[in-house]
């Protein structure tokens, strides 16, 4: 997926398992996000991958506790049927207190198979 072919979307207009993840990974629910993935996803976040649900667990449950911070989902883009984008707004304790971050979504069989967490 490159950038030119994503489309803007209404944010609620995002497949409903993505919104279920950033609704449970924004109120640091790590039972909820997990059951969002598929058993083999890849989660790529601050220059780390994640390779199946066990590690993509382990990556929920530290990024819950690192810092503290609020979300507010700002934007949303498709490509095609299985390629979404969130645009996150995040302000907290972490470096620099405030960043916009990108989650690229890539949907299979109903779940998240990989998602890719950058600026």
């Amino acid at each position: 997926m490159t950038d030119d072919q994503l489309r803007a979307i209404a944010p609620d207009s995002l497949p409903a398992v993505v919104l279920r993840y950033l609704e449970a990974h924004r109120v640091r629910d790590t039972a909820t996000a997990i059951a969002t993935f598929t058993d083999d996803a890849t989660v790529i976040d601050d220059g780390a991958t994640h390779r199946g649900r066990a590690a993509v667990e382990q990556w929920l449950d530290r990024a819950a506790s690192e810092f503290t911070y609020t979300t507010e989902l700002v934007g949303a883009q498709q490509a095609g049927d299985a390629h979404y984008v969130a645009t996150q707004h995040l302000e907290g304790d972490f470096p620099g207190g405030t960043v916009d971050l990108h989650y690229r979504f890539t949907l299979g069989s109903g779940l998240i198979e990989r998602l890719v967490i950058e600026p």
